[in-house]
């Protein structure tokens, strides 16, 4: 059970705690022996600083080491803070996508889960996605927390949620081996299923990946069943960039709102796009101060606004503690709305190369 001290991080996304106080309640937790999880509790003995006295707002994050990779080989169960007692709630143990190597892992808690489902589905309302309509989820399943999520949101919102089988490791492998006709049938096989749930099921919304969307939109039977029966189109997963979305949102999907959302597995949480009243830039802002970004250049100082560099994503809650994590995507520095601590990100892309690993987006 949750000790019942530091309340401020047990607010609500929406209602925008200061940063500071947050900042400093979230260090007392993760770093206190009661309450903090074995890794953070060994690791803080590695630090050249004391997090409890030196981290007292978002930019002090950048004290800490990035520590991401260590999320490959770690217990599951070391991530937990013992401030959730012997029963914690846990959703899942998921996995990220394989994209920069083998999987890292993250423990996905009941509390933080709730919270950031309920900011998301704001996110589908402000944007007009229709609730009460049943979902068809082309997202990977199994290790994979996207699935897990968006079928939540389906059910959540008063509907259900068809899916297909999909492996991204197995499509990134095919790619990786040069082996591009067994991965174009592949992508085939990840249509037909779709084809057999929107010819005969009630299907109002489609959660689909960019490079599967891209697919089914030269399928002249798929376009058509969508333009039939789909109310939106949800994608996230992998990058879209401006020429193919105004391709589908004027000539291929007119009409229907194609809504996009920026995540990750570390992320531990997908950022809905911010309102479509300039079509021409896909920004996302993070829900701060519980998920922070900034955009730095190659020594790690923040580019000026308006200009590309590499994403760095730091995400605080009671549940999970990973600061000053380099991603694998770069991105245009755009500032946030009033009152938003932290950078918003402008038409994402990943890098070709991380960690010395090429990257392949694949179908995910």
């Amino acid at each position: 059970m949750v000790h019942d001290i530091d309340t401020v991080l047990d607010a609500p996304i929406g209602d925008h705690p200061d940063p500071g106080e947050f900042i400093r309640a979230a260090m007392r937790w993760h770093f206190d022996p009661r309450t903090g999880s074995p890794f953070w509790l060994a690791r803080a003995r590695t630090l050249d600083f004391d997090p409890l006295t030196d981290v007292k707002g978002v930019d002090d994050l950048a004290l800490f080491p990035n520590v991401c990779d260590e999320l490959r080989d770690v217990r599951a169960e070391d991530l937990v803070p013992r401030g959730y007692g012997d029963r914690p709630d846990i959703c899942g143990i998921y996995e990220s996508g394989g994209t920069t190597g083998r999987p890292k892992r993250v423990v996905l808690l009941r509390d933080w889960f709730d919270k950031s489902q309920a900011w998301l589905g704001a996110t589908l309302d402000a944007h007009g996605v229709p609730r009460g309509a049943n979902w068809l989820m082309m997202f990977p399943t199994g290790p994979h927390m996207g699935g897990y999520a968006y079928a939540r949101l389906a059910r959540d919102r008063g509907s259900h949620a068809f899916s297909i089988d999909m492996d991204p490791r197995w499509v990134k492998q095919l790619i990786a081996a040069g082996r591009t006709e067994d991965a174009r049938a592949y992508a085939g096989h990840l249509l037909e299923q779709a084809r057999h749930v929107l010819r005969g099921q009630d299907v109002g919304v489609l959660a689909i990946t960019p490079p599967v969307l891209e697919r089914l939109a030269v399928d002249e039977e798929l376009t058509a069943l969508v333009r039939d029966k789909v109310g939106a189109i949800v994608w996230a997963g992998a990058h879209m960039d401006a020429a193919t979305r105004d391709l589908l949102g004027g000539e291929v999907f007119p009409g229907i709102p194609i809504v996009g959302f920026f995540g990750s597995t570390m992320m531990l949480h997908s950022c809905g796009q911010r309102g479509t009243e300039d079509p021409g830039a896909c920004v996302f802002d993070p829900p701060a101060p519980f998920i922070t970004f900034r955009v730095v250049d190659e020594d790690g100082k923040p580019v000026e606004y308006g200009t590309r560099g590499r994403v760095v994503v730091n995400h605080v809650s009671r549940s999970f503690l990973l600061p000053n994590n380099l991603d694998r995507d770069e991105a245009t520095r755009v500032p946030g709305p009033p009152g938003q601590v932290g950078d918003s990100l402008a038409d994402v892309t990943p890098v070709q190369v991380f960690d010395g690993e090429a990257v392949i987006e694949g179908v995910y």
